[in-house]
This record gives C-alpha cells, structure tokens and sequence, in this order.
C-alpha cells in the first residue's frame, strides 16, 4: 500500500483550514491527460499530503532542533521502488514545502498517499492536480479504508490494499491506455520478504527528525476500535534481517546519524522473528558504532518477555509506544482488548521502564462499560506509573473495525465529518451524556499536561529508567552540535528561568544528573517535549468547549434530525444535557 506508515486513531487530528470549497465535490474527470510514456521515461510526482497541527506535530520541539516534520513518510517511497526503474521520480512532502510549478508541469502522473488525518489536503492536492490536467492514482490508508471520499475527489486511478499486490494491477492498466481504475487485492496479503528497500534517496533529509522503517504489519490481536487487523490482517508478516540492515545500510550511507521509528503497528507481533532480526540489528548496531537510536509501538505482552526488552534496549531502542487506553477493566474487555486484563497494568509499565524503555501510552475514553470519572482514573494511572508522554482522546470509530460496524447496527453512528483527532467529539453516540463525556475529557487531558505533574512524571520514570543500550559499547567521543546546543540553552532559558516550575526543573535536572547520569541526554530531550504540549493542551480545551458549546445551541430534535437518527432510539436519551 501507499502509506505503509499508518497512524492509529490517536494520531489523527483536525482539517487543515482555508479550504475554498467542497473539497470532495464531484471532478469531470474527462479533463484529464492520458497517460504516456511515449517519447521519454514516465515522469512521476509524489505528493505526501500536509498533516494539521496534533498530538504528534511537536513544532515548537522541532524549531529548538532546525528541523520541520517529525518523522518521514514511508509509503511512497516503497512505492517508488516497486514501480519500473525506467520512471522518473519526484517527492514532495508537504509538509515541508509546497509543489512548485515547474514540478507539476514536469509530471506526467501524479501518485498520493495519505492517511484520515490528511484527509483533506488529499482532496486539495487531488483537484491541483486535476486543474492542471494530470491523471492522478492514490493508495494508503485513507483510500482504502475510504475509496469512496477517493471518487468523489476525482481521483483516476484507486491503487488500494498493499502495493505489492495492486501495483502491478495498476501498471497493466496503464499499458493498456486505461484512464482510470480501481484495484484491490480482494483480501490477499502479500509476503514483505519481497518487498524492496524504499527509495531513500528521494527524501530532502535535513528536513526530518527521525526516518521511518518498516520491520511487520499486521497484529494478533482483536481489539474492536482498530483498524490494523482490517488493513493488514490477524497474522504477522516480517521482513527478513536482511532486508531490515540493507534498509539500514542504505540510510547509512546517505548521512543519516539520527533516530528511526520502525513505524509497525506491534512490532513484536512476532516475537520470535523479532528477536532473531534484533540479534543480527545488535551486531550491525556495534560495527557502525551505534549510528541510529530506535523507538516503535508494541503490545503491553512485551512486559512479559524479559529476552525481547534486553534486545531491544541493546540495539539502542529508548522508548516505545504501548495502547494502555484505560485502567477500566470492564471497558477493556467489552472492546476486545484482552491483552491488557491478564497481568496488572502497573506492573507490566514498571517493567518496561526498569529495563530501559521509556513508555509512550495511549489512552482513550468513551468506551461502552465506561463509568462516571474515567478521566480521573486515567489521570491518576498516567501519574502513578510515571509515563511521560500520554496520548489521549475521546473515542472514534474508523471504518470498516468492528466497532463501527457495532456501532452501525446499534444505530449510533453519527454522520458528521469528524476530524478524528484529540479535538474531536466521538463520531458516534456514547452510553455516557455527551457533555459528561467531554468536560471529563478536558479537564484530564489539561492534568496530564499540568507542567509541574509532566516535569514530576518525567522525574521518575527516568530515576527508574535503566542504562541506554550503548552504554560503554564505544569509545568515540560525540560531542554536541552547535544546533543541540542553542536548543538547550533555549530550553534552560524557558523551563528553568522564565517559567514557575524553574526550582523543580532545576532539581530534577541535577538529581538525574547525579542518580541516573548515563540518561541525562535523553531526559533533557524529554522535558524539551513539554514546549509542545503547553500550548497544545490548550488548543484542545478551546476546540473541545467550542464543539460543546455548539451542541448546547442545538436543539435536540434538531440534533437527531440533522444526524440521520431514530427519535425512538434508546441510546439518543444519552445526548441530553
């Protein structure tokens, strides 16, 4: 598929704003050029849509640094690998910059990927694309949990599922002369031991902070709100060690010197796979002089397996993200989330932390079977167990996962387009009143981001943090650029002078210094996180209150019309106030 980096429904955020009109009215797609190649290779524009400001974008951290967009996108640049050598490739990423132009007039195609949260500068990029005459294919996340959104754009070609299988569909297509198409792969999975090393080179580097690979997709697991098992199945599917070190050579050799984050929605889905890949990652790791440090999202069951942490942290993996979504176990087991019920939570999150592994968490709320201050529950464990970063939101329903087709057949889905995001209302009725919901949403979501709760959570997770895996492995001497040292001259500036929390960043700072020192870079890199959250707690405070606000507005029989909703239904008794 397009976009093998897929976010969950945690990463999703708001629309991007200044859109003129429908960006999804329909397009006459007999404006578009045929496609040719007649007369010079085929010149192919890739255009990774612009995500809005989330959870994740960490602008503020990211301008302390140089840098623009956190993590690189993966999909088109496996797609341009998989296609003809013969082609001509440009990558426009814009997140970074927009398209120029001279790049459109160059084109001869133009391919996008793109997941919910680009959803509509997809749309935009699509109808640029289209005023200019260019035949355009998509795939990703987005169109094929969505293909519909896709059409109405007027996209020609709909290259859905994963690339491996549809690409091939969509170049016979085009031999053909076809003009449109769309092509699946009908629930097939392909085996990713054939899937080449993306084109890396075809990244404007400086731009990133961290590079994305990919190691797996798909998840063992049932969880009822997710739409991984819907994308890439219930089974497993790894490259092989091999293919993970070219990847790794390839990055090498082009400069990189940073962190990756193997984008695998759980990564250790195949636990024995992945320790045998860690194995010869360790050995590579040690030769280059550990070049790269690594972070990926796993499944609480790594807790479990003591071997597992040990490689990862000795390959130089200093956190990893892990789908906590609430201390309720009631609501656990009613969304299918069984992994979580069998040991203590707590526990397992103290053992992911002592062997040296920061913990990232998501968190939801709204889920059926939830009780009455479910915010302040997960408040409350977040600060217990110490997690720095806590990814929280009130729950979506993507399409396509069983939630949503529970959700369908309860008639509670609600037609809205929701962003999906930490901003956004639920998209469907919950069993609580919608109002409870969202204040109880806010209020924890400001304590979670209170600056002298986040600095105390950072505090003690790194007291307990175990040493960083390359730790005394070499003896070159890295010293800091000037880059990292104005940025944390600025942080000292901000977090230990300006700001009310400056005595306990100040103590923190030289406690870890002189209790835990080995970790002290890392634990710097973590309080600078805070520059973003400061304001984006904020921003979801203003966006929460003023969608409530416009519910209060509505009448209710007005609210039920509007939404398509039966006044008989039952659960409708849950949107009163």
């Amino acid at each position: 598929m397009f976009g093998l980096y897929k976010e969950s429904v945690r990463f999703d955020c708001s629309f991007v704003e200044g859109l003129e009109s429908d960006p999804y009215a329909p397009y006459d797609k007999n404006q578009t050029t045929r496609v040719t190649t007649e007369g010079h290779a085929m010149r192919c524009l890739l255009i990774y849509p612009k995500f809005p400001r989330t959870f994740w974008s960490f602008e503020r951290v990211l301008e302390l640094v140089g840098r623009k967009v956190l993590v690189s996108p993966l999909g088109l640049p496996t797609v341009a690998a998989l296609l003809p050598d013969s082609w001509e490739f440009r990558l426009v990423d814009r997140n970074i910059r927009a398209v120029t132009e001279d790049e459109w007039a160059w084109a001869d195609i133009v391919l996008l990927s793109a997941m919910i949260v680009q959803r509509v500068d997809m749309a935009d990029q699509i109808l640029e694309a289209k005023k200019r005459g260019k035949p355009v294919a998509v795939g990703g996340p987005y169109p094929t949990s969505v293909p519909e959104d896709m059409e109405r754009a007027g996209a020609d070609y709909l290259v859905l599922d994963e690339a491996e299988l549809t690409l091939p569909l969509f170049l016979d297509a085009l031999e053909k002369g076809e003009t449109g198409g769309t092509f699946t792969a009908h629930g097939e999975k392909p085996d990713v031991t054939s899937t080449p090393v993306p084109r890396f080179d075809l990244y404007e580097m400086d731009a990133y902070d961290t590079m994305a690979l990919q190691y797996s997709r798909g998840c063992p697991f049932l969880c009822e709100f997710c739409d991984i098992i819907t994308l890439y199945g219930r089974r497993p599917r790894t490259k092989t060690p091999q293919q993970i070190l070219a990847e790794l050579d390839l990055l090498y050799e082009l400069g990189w010197r940073r962190s990756i984050l193997m984008v695998d929605d759980n990564f250790i889905g195949n636990k024995k796979n992945a320790k045998q890949m860690l194995r010869q990652l360790l050995e590579w790791q040690k030769e280059k002089g550990f070049p790269f440090t690594f972070n990926t999202e796993a499944s609480i069951d790594l807790a479990e397996d003591k071997e597992l942490m040990r490689l990862m942290v000795a390959c130089n993996f200093d956190s990893v993200f892990i789908g906590i979504e609430t201390p309720d176990e009631a609501a656990l087991t009613i969304t299918r989330k069984y992994q979580n019920t069998r040991k203590p939570l707590s526990d397992s999150v103290q053992s992911v932390i002592e062997h040296g592994l920061r913990p990232m968490g998501g968190f939801i709320i709204g889920f059926d079977g939830e009780k009455r201050g479910a915010g302040d529950r997960i408040v409350e464990f977040i600060n217990d167990t110490a997690i720095p970063t806590a990814n929280f939101s009130m729950l979506q329903a993507l399409p396509n996962t069983a939630l949503w087709d529970r959700l369908k057949k309860e008639n509670r889905l609600l037609d809205t387009d929701s962003d999906i995001n930490q901003t956004s209302l639920p998209n469907y009725v919950p069993q609580r009143p919608m109002e409870e919901l969202a204040h109880e949403y806010v209020e924890a979501f400001a304590a979670v981001y209170d600056p002298d709760r986040y600095l105390d959570r950072v505090y003690q997770c790194f007291l307990k943090l175990g040493p960083p895996g390359k730790q005394g492995s070499s003896s070159k001497v890295v010293f800091p650029s000037w880059v990292e040292i104005r940025a944390l001259l600025i942080l000292m500036w901000r977090q230990g002078v300006v700001r009310s929390t400056r005595w306990k960043f100040w103590h923190h700072l030289l406690s870890i210094g002189i209790r835990n020192g080995v970790v002290l870079p890392h634990y710097v890199a973590v309080c600078a996180h805070y520059e973003h959250f400061i304001e984006y707690r904020d921003i979801v405070r203003y966006e929460i209150e003023g969608h409530i606000e416009n519910l209060r507005i509505t009448d209710d029989d007005q609210y039920v019309a509007d939404n398509g909703l039966s006044v008989q239904d039952p659960v409708l008794e849950t949107i009163d106030a």
